[in-house]
């Protein structure tokens, strides 16, 4: 992508927010599109709740990119529609977990294929489709808060759109601050007590841009590989660590549960928001010290992933040891 005019890049974010704040009100206030999520065993709310958020962030995305001096390639818009309509689908009507598994490994490794093979080889394409895969599918299991996946999506692109611009890449910024400004407009009505969800059509397809923009900006030269993992770290230690410890224990660690930190923090007695708050802070220092970083010498860049990896492993322990103490509330 490369640069434009500036002026056109202060109307995409606006307009981002405004559809998705104009979209979400009218889907709650107008009753449009009855999808409720039912409370069950496995959740962390207690009434029924519209989960049609994720069409209105989405419908902010899609129609600011369109004013984008420099559209995103093809592939993103593909990959997105097919995942926008495959998981409302499961929003209506739950659909199968295996062919839906096997849709968006296909899709990753399409996306990847025509993305790097040609330049990188079969070897990081295949395991940039992995990255795909994962990241769409972890960024569904960590929506079960008000306001966690909404502020994550907020602090992550924003990170993203802030080091893009420094590096030069205006127009891949603003794609960027575009998904940033539908995820604050959706905030304003996620946030507990949350009024409506974003469902599986919205977490599905920002875990894909989660990826595939990083996969981007790597390709770019906005920033070094290991920055769009820093960035979502808060997301990805969670729930990788969670499915291995339920996969270790021989659990089926497809099946819906309430095991996540984010999920026991809440139950723990903390409540959504000040779970949700605590994301924020943690989000927030992971975004800022990995934009700090692309600016510094290689090997402060390795210093800072280091000294993160110690501070996850040192905060898994005191959750872990604090949550198996506290009381499980509903």
């Amino acid at each position: 992508m490369n640069s434009g005019s500036p002026i056109l890049y202060l109307i995409p974010p606006f307009i981002a927010f405004a559809v998705s704040l104009g979209t979400i009100s009218c889907l709650i206030k107008g009753n449009i599109l009855k999808i409720l999520d039912q409370p069950n065993s496995r959740s962390l709310h207690t009434r029924p709740v519209p989960r049609t958020g994720g069409l209105g962030l989405m419908s902010g995305i899609f129609v600011s990119w369109t004013f984008l001096p420099v559209k995103p390639p093809v592939s993103i818009w593909v990959a997105i529609v097919l995942l926008v309509t495959i998981s409302f689908a499961d929003d209506v009507r739950s659909l199968p977990v295996w062919p839906r598994l096997v849709i968006y490994t296909g899709l990753g490794i399409w996306f990847s294929a025509v993305t790097l093979a040609a330049t990188y080889g079969w070897l990081v394409a295949v395991a940039a489709a992995l990255c795909i895969t994962w990241m769409l599918n972890l960024y569904n299991f960590m929506d079960g808060s008000d306001g966690l996946a909404g502020g994550m999506t907020l602090i992550g692109f924003s990170c993203y759109g802030a080091t893009a611009w420094i590096s030069g890449n205006e127009a891949f910024a603003i794609a960027n601050f575009c998904i940033a400004a539908a995820a604050g407009a959706f905030l304003l009505f996620n946030f507990h007590p949350a009024r409506i969800f974003m469902g599986d059509a919205g977490s599905i397809p920002l875990g894909f841009l989660a990826a595939a923009l990083g996969m981007m900006g790597w390709i770019n030269g906005c920033w070094p590989p290991w920055f769009p993992l820093l960035v979502f770290s808060p997301f990805i230690v969670d729930a990788s660590v969670t499915l291995i410890k339920r996969g270790l224990r021989g659990e089926k660690i497809w099946r819906a549960h309430r095991e996540h930190y984010y999920q026991r923090l809440v139950r723990s007695g903390l409540g959504h928001r000040n779970t949700a708050l605590i994301g924020y802070v943690l989000m927030s220092a992971t975004a800022i010290s990995a934009l700090w970083a692309t600016q510094q010498h290689t090997n402060v860049q390795f210093g800072m992933v280091t000294a993160w990896i110690g501070i996850y492993l040192v905060m898994i322990c005191l959750c872990d040891r604090r949550l198996r103490h506290a009381p499980d509330s509903p």
